[in-house]
C-alpha cells in the first residue's frame, strides 16, 4: 500500500473534523513506524490516525484501542497500553536509547526500551505507570515492549505489591522470568566483567546463569537454593541462559532434587587444549580463577598461596562432531592415573615443572575412545563421566570384510 494514499486518507478524516492535520508530518510518522519498526501499514495507520486524534481532540475517526491488556498475553507486532511498575532499570548500551528495563504487572513481565528521538519522560524504578500505544516487537527470540514518539507514559499514584509467579526451567522461554533454583555448578569466569557464572537446577533440569560485575550484586553460594525474580532469560544457539543483573534473589532454607538433563557422546579425544593438566587457582574465597604462571589472579592480583587443581580441556570427535569437553580433577585423576598430589610432587621435582604433568595426561587421553556423559552449554560438554571404549577386533573385521567386499 503507497503510504502517500495512506496520508491523504488520514488527512481527510482529520479535515473533516475540522482539524488541519500535517500531512509531511503524517507520512513521517507512517513512515517510521512501517519502515524503521516493521508495523503492517493498516496497524501503522490506525496508531497514527490515533495519535493524532488525541493531539487535535477529536473524536470518531478510528485509531489504536486504549483498552488496558495484561502484559503476559501481549505478542511481537500489536501495540498496546499496559500498566506496570519498573522493576529493573538497565544501562544504555547505545545513544539511541535513552532508557530500557523491565516493567512488570501481576501477569508477568516484559523488557522495554525507551528510544531518545521519543523524547518521553524518564521512568523511576519501583514506580507505576500507564504506557499507552506502545509498539511490541521481538528481540532475541523475546517480546520487547518499544516506546517510541506516539506512546503516551502516565505516572500512577498506586503501589500494588507484585507476586511473580514461579516457572519451572524446564517451561522457561525467551523474555523475564522467575524461578525456584539451586546452584548446582559455580564455574570459572571466563571474562573480566563476570562476577560469575554456572549452573542452576530444579526438578525439572538445569540451566546456565551469569552475573556480571555490577554495584550492589553479590555472588550465589555453591548448592544453595534461591527464589530468583525477574531475570532475563536468553536464547543462543538455541540454548536458553539466565542473566541475574536485573534479578532479585532471596535464599530458600528448603533443598531441590535437581533433575538432569545428561547428554551422552562417543568419540576420540583429539585434542588436548592447552591450560589442561595441572593449574593453580586463586585462594580467595568465591573466586577460584586460574592464575597465571606468575600466580596473577585477574581479579586479586599476586597468590602466593595459591591452590593446586586438575583439569582437562580436550576435544572429542565422533567423525561426525567435534564437542568441546571440560573434566575436572577427579574424573581427570581416574583417566589419566594420577593423583593431584602425584601431580604436585612430580612438577616440584622435575625440570619441566607443571609442563610435564600436561605432556604425562596428554599421552594417556590423547587418540583414545571414550564414552563421556555429562550436560552441554554453549557447544561445550561439562563432563560427569568419562569410559574407555573397549576395543572390539570382530567388529573391526566385519567392517574390513564389508569395505572388501564392495564393487570398485
Amino acid at each position: 500500500m503507497n503510504l502517500s494514499e495512506v496520508t491523504e486518507r488520514i488527512s481527510r478524516k482529520l479535515e473533516a473534523k475540522g482539524a488541519q492535520p500535517d500531512r509531511q508530518k503524517i507520512e513521517s510518522r507512517l513512515r517510521r513506524l512501517v519502515e524503521e519498526f516493521g508495523v503492517n501499514v493498516a496497524e501503522a495507520e490506525r496508531t497514527v490516525t490515533g495519535d493524532l486524534a488525541r493531539e487535535y481532540k477529536v473524536t470518531g475517526v478510528g485509531g489504536t484501542s486504549t483498552e488496558l491488556r495484561p502484559i503476559s498475553e501481549i505478542v511481537p507486532g500489536e501495540w498496546v497500553t499496559v500498566e506496570g511498575k519498573i522493576i529493573a532499570l538497565t544501562p544504555s548500551l547505545s545513544p539511541s536509547i535513552a532508557q530500557s528495563g523491565i516493567v512488570a504487572d501481576s501477569s508477568g513481565a516484559i523488557r522495554f526500551v525507551t528510544w531518545t528521538r521519543a523524547n518521553a519522560p524518564a521512568m523511576e524504578y519501583g514506580h507505576w505507570y500507564r504506557i499507552e500505544s506502545a509498539v511490541v516487537d521481538e528481540y532475541k527470540g523475546a517480546p520487547n515492549l518499544k516506546i517510541h514518539s506516539g506512546t503516551t507514559i502516565s505516572r500512577m499514584e498506586k503501589d500494588i505489591p507484585l507476586l511473580p509467579s514461579i516457572t519451572p526451567i524446564a517451561e522457561l522461554k525467551p523474555g523475564v522470568g522467575s524461578v525456584r533454583a539451586k546452584v548446582v555448578q559455580d564455574w570459572e569466569v571466563s571474562h573480566e566483567r563476570m562476577l560469575q557464572t554456572g549452573l542452576l537446577g530444579d526438578e525439572t533440569g538445569t540451566i546456565k546463569f551469569v552475573i556480571w560485575n555490577d554495584d550492589g550484586k553479590e555472588k550465589l553460594d555453591l548448592d544453595a537454593v534461591y527464589n530468583i525474580f525477574y531475570a532475563t532469560v536468553d536464547e543462543y544457539n538455541g540454548r536458553l541462559s539466565l542473566t541475574l543483573n536485573t534479578a532479585m534473589y532471596i535464599t530458600d532454607e528448603g533443598d531441590i532434587e535437581v533433575g538432569r538433563s545428561e547428554t551422552d557422546a562417543q568419540g576420540a579425544l583429539v585434542h588436548i587444549a592447552p591450560g589442561s593438566g595441572l593449574i593453580k587457582r586463586c585462594p580467595v574465597e568465591g573466586c577460584n580463577r586460574t592464575l597465571s604462571r606468575q600466580n596473577y589472579c585477574p581479579v586479586h592480583e599476586i597468590q602466593p598461596n595459591f591452590r593446586y587443581d586438575l583439569r582437562l580441556k580436550a576435544v572429542l570427535d565422533d567423525g561426525i562432531r567435534a564437542r568441546n569437553v571440560l573434566m575436572q580433577r577427579e574424573l581427570v585423576e581416574r583417566l589419566a592415573g594420577i593423583t593431584l598430589a602425584e601431580a604436585v610432587s612430580i612438577a616440584e621435582s622435575n625440570p619441566l615443572g607443571m609442563d610435564e604433568i600436561f605432556y604425562r595426561i596428554r599421552n594417556a587421553v590423547l587418540g583414545r575412545y571414550y564414552t563421556c556423559s555429562g550436560s552441554e552449554f554453549g557447544g561445550r560438554l561439562l563432563a560427569s563421566s568419562c569410559t574407555p571404549v573397549a576395543f572390539k577386533p570382530e567388529e573391526l573385521a566385519a567392517l574390513l570384510n564389508r569395505a572388501g567386499g564392495e564393487p570398485a
